[in-house]
């Protein structure tokens, strides 16, 4: 093979690589947007059960279409403390076994009805062009992707095929399984996608390329990736907290000892791929894409049991931080995801809604027991809010830059609910105004007007409970009974103006008070404002 040649086939090579990988990431992102509900209820079923855990992690990572994703949303969902280790490790064993799909899906290039799937490219692309609803174009974009990873497989395999005889020779050169099994490493950790590597093994075989002697060869290199497709779990969780880290780990070490396993056995068993797969199917891509499931079956069945093991090991190799890291629920890994990443954003949002609610119950207690001591603390929950607040709005910039337009409506809805719990904040901060200006001129409210007060405070504090359940539970129902709450707010503060004004008149009250006062109430009404303008941003 000539220079000339050799620089056209590395291109015709690389550009059908290229080709497959757009195909990935279209069928991937696409998937994850039109299955959006699908892969948080998946993700919702975490439970103490090992079987479940697996089949969710399997049901993902086939949804999404890359192991890698898969991981990283896992290992930021224990770095939350959203998920325990003994979780993570069944899910990992189960995204192990959901990213053979994509291999079974290239292994259909060897059949020429695959040729055909190869306009999916056309429809897919003027489905999204043509098309109305979003739905319809993402579902098209879906297409489009199928029938791009045909297209580079197909760009790949000819590549391969018009320089057979020079490149098989190269091949047929490299026999030795330790140095197939570190090629295999290499590349996956180069190219971060055990998928991507696997499928150009699979084109190989479709252009009639053998590596080594075509034995066990072509193997050695398949268990390589799958410990190389540790390395993006380890990137990710390598400035994580020491659970994140030890998610990481037991994925390391759960890929390297199942490869380890399979390494001897094939070591001992040189006939292996004759006398099994290459037996029961015809065609070489078929045979490579089986055992890559076929491996990652077993290895989930050998050490499914262990996972308390490998738990325990992740323990003592790596030691809990001794600076305690700050709760939170955001993790820019589950920016992979913009549906997980909103859902998370939720749940911070009810963090910082408790906080401001906090500020405000500490306000209020300053002011009716006439308590300085209260004061400091108010104001120093109010700063934890705005830290909150802060980090929330850097996440949520970097969660809309890449973000469809599906997600931007979310996305507004939490910009918008950040600025209503703000405020909240400042009323606690108004209450503390209340309190240090009733200490330093001495006034003082009589025992009727205080559970009037308290009256106001205890519909809030209903107004919040029924915000709080209709966000996390997602129960549009309950706003007609938000709303009704708001309203008995709304006329309790107009009856405790109008007392007011009766006591000032009747010289019951001092006139210095009725700033105070009426602040207050105006404030209590504001707040329950806030509270379901909250609220009715909640959607089915």
């Amino acid at each position: 093979m000539t220079m000339a040649e050799l620089l056209l086939f590395l291109v015709r090579l690389l550009a059908g690589t290229g080709v497959f990988l757009v195909g990935v990431h279209l069928l991937t992102a696409n998937i994850e947007q039109l299955a959006t509900g699908k892969i948080k209820e998946l993700f919702g079923k975490t439970a103490d059960k090992r079987l479940v855990n697996v089949g969710v992690g399997a049901a993902a990572t086939a949804l999404i279409q890359s192991s890698g994703v898969t991981t990283v949303l896992i290992v930021g969902f224990v770095n939350v403390g959203v998920m325990n280790l003994y979780q993570a490790a069944a899910m990992i064993m189960g995204a192990n076994i959901g990213t053979t799909v994509t291999a079974q899906i290239a292994a259909l290039s060897a059949f020429p009805i695959t040729t055909c799937i190869q306009i999916l490219v056309f429809a897919g692309i003027m489905m999204d062009m043509v098309c109305k609803k979003d739905a319809m174009k993402k579902a098209g974009l879906i297409l489009a992707g199928l029938g791009l990873i045909f297209v580079g497989l197909a760009l790949m395999s000819d590549a391969m095929k018009a320089n057979r005889g020079a490149i098989q020779g190269i091949f047929e050169t490299v026999a030795n399984p330790l140095l197939l099994l570190l090629i295999g490493v290499a590349l996956t950790a180069l190219v971060q996608s055990s998928s991507a590597i696997t499928s150009v093994i699979i084109a190989m075989s479709v252009a009639g390329l053998t590596i080594g002697s075509g034995g066990n060869e072509v193997l050695y290199i398949i268990l390589g990736t799958n410990i190389g497709s540790c390395v993006t779990a380890l990137m990710s969780s390598a400035t994580a907290g020491a659970n994140a880290r030890r998610a990481g780990l037991i994925h390391l070490m759960f890929n390297t000892l199942g490869s380890a396993i399979f390494f001897v056995v094939l070591l001992c068993w040189p006939d292996f791929m004759e006398t099994t797969f290459r037996r029961w199917f015809a065609a070489p891509a078929t045979q490579i894409a089986m055992f890559h499931t076929f491996f990652n079956v077993t290895c989930t069945v050998l050490f499914l049991p262990l996972c308390g093991w490998f738990v325990k090991v992740s323990q003592m190799l790596i030691r809990e931080n001794t600076v305690q890291a700050e709760e939170t629920y955001l993790d820019e890994r589950m920016l992979a995801s913009a549906s997980l990443a909103i859902s998370q954003l939720e749940k911070e949002m009810i963090r910082l809604s408790d906080t401001a609610m906090e500020a405000f119950r500490t306000g209020y207690r300053a002011f009716d027991g006439k308590d300085r001591g209260l004061i400091e603390p108010t104001h120093q929950l109010i700063d934890q809010a705005n830290g909150v607040c802060q980090g929330m709005v850097n996440y949520l910039i970097r969660l809309s830059a890449q973000s469809k337009l599906a997600e931007e409506e979310a996305i507004s809805d939490l910009h918008s609910n950040l600025g209503d719990i703000m405020r909240i904040a400042e009323i606690a901060d108004n209450f503390t105004k209340y309190a240090q200006k009733s200490m330093d001129h001495g006034l003082d409210f009589s025992d009727s007007v205080k559970e009037e007060l308290g009256g106001m405070v205890g519909q809030v504090e209903e107004l919040y409970v029924l915000t709080k359940q209709a966000v996390l539970e997602k129960r549009p129902e309950l706003l007609p009974r938000i709303n009704r709450v708001e309203e008995e707010l709304d006329a309790m503060r107009r009856r405790l103006i109008d007392r007011h004004i009766q006591r000032l008149n009747q010289g019951e009250c001092r006139a210095e008070s009725s700033g105070v006062f009426i602040n207050m109430v105006s404030n209590l009404e504001r707040l329950g404002d806030h509270l379901t303008y909250i609220a009715n941003t909640v959607r089915a």
